[in-house]
């Protein structure tokens, strides 16, 4: 089943791409990866940030924070 883009608010203010303005991403968990830690083999242990990924062109934001929230695009933002 192939996952659904996703609208995005950040302290539930809507959110669009920086580079083209689009308001639909996807999400993942993206490893923030350090050359001593990969070198001494404790890569597991780096820390992960919230990976948003542009519907439209493909840019990737990174969030270190727990503001983002994903709502489904057919029922909009929630109201404020």
């Amino acid at each position: 089943m192939k996952r659904k883009a996703a609208l995005i608010t950040i302290d539930r203010n809507p959110s669009t791409c920086q580079f083209c303005h689009g308001d639909q991403f996807f999400d993942r968990e993206v490893k923030l990866n350090t050359t001593g830690a990969e070198f001494l083999d404790f890569g597991w242990a780096n820390q992960s940030a919230t990976g948003l990924v542009c519907a439209r062109c493909g840019y990737v934001h990174l969030f270190l924070s727990n503001a983002i929230e994903l709502w489904q695009p057919e029922h909009g933002y929630p109201p404020r």
